[in-house]
């Protein structure tokens, strides 16, 4: 297990409140680690990288991903945060990765996204 598993799973997926989870290379797609029963493929991460790059038809569009239409609640240059019914699919951007996380109708969102979000800051930290 390598240090972003690790991380995946002391950070988020321990919250019970992030049903899956992966950390993505900005610059290339590149999966650098996943929770276990997480599919993404290079497209998919691609499309989450490249999110950060249209902000303005993510809000508008919102985002497809795993058979579901997940519709923009926020989008910013750091953070998007999309819903589709009581599931929810989290992006942040650090300097080098983007952190996919998402919920379901049994977890609080907020507890999500401040998982998420704390992972985030922690990798700033590190210049990462």
């Amino acid at each position: 297990m390598n240090q972003f598993q690790i991380l995946i799973h002391d950070c988020l997926i321990h919250t019970k409140h992030v049903e899956s989870a992966a950390i993505l290379v900005a610059k290339s797609g590149h999966v650098s680690a996943v929770s276990s029963r997480f599919q993404i493929t290079h497209q998919e991460a691609q499309m989450f990288i490249d999110a950060f790059k249209y902000l303005t038809i993510i809000r508008e569009q919102g985002i497809f991903f795993d058979e579901k239409a997940f519709t923009c609640v926020r989008a910013d240059r750091n953070s998007i945060y999309c819903k589709c019914g009581d599931n929810g699919l989290i992006l942040v951007k650090t300097a080098l990765f983007v952190i996919v996380a998402t919920y379901n109708e049994n977890m609080y969102p907020s507890v999500c996204v401040e998982a998420s979000e704390k992972l985030a800051e922690y990798l700033r930290e590190k210049g990462k």
